[in-house]
């Protein structure tokens, strides 16, 4: 049974950072990609960022270059979203998702590619 299960959010004052972190079991993680997505109330779920297989790749919505980083760590089956200069705007619940693939470098970014979900963790930013 694949469970992802997320971790670090919480309430930070603008400009603050986070690190969300996504523990993954139940599967062979390197073989999957994976991405960070969130929902804003009364908004429809957006990428934020996503990771290829290898790593080697990864892909990020506009408005959050340049302040977050996707990265992974095999040996722990953890993708870790870090979040800096954080705005009012990136207050959402913040899911992590995983896609099995064959292809290492390709980075999915649509939500309809991704076959697991976590349970998303709240970030809230106060302005």
């Amino acid at each position: 049974q694949v469970q992802l299960v997320e971790s670090g959010g919480g309430l930070v004052q603008a400009g603050g950072s986070l690190r969300l972190s996504c523990a993954a079991s139940g599967l062979t993680f390197s073989l999957y990609g994976m991405g960070w997505f969130r929902q804003a109330p009364g908004k429809e779920r957006e990428s934020v960022a996503a990771i290829s297989r290898s790593g080697d790749n990864t892909n990020y919505v506009d408005s959050v270059k340049g302040r977050f980083t996707i990265s992974r760590d095999d040996a722990k089956n953890t993708v870790y979203l870090q979040m800096n200069s954080l705005k009012p705007e990136d207050t959402a619940v913040y899911y992590c998702a995983a896609n099995p693939t064959a292809y290492r470098s390709y980075v999915y970014q649509q939500a309809h590619e991704y076959m697991y979900w976590g349970q998303g963790t709240q970030v809230t930013v106060s302005s």
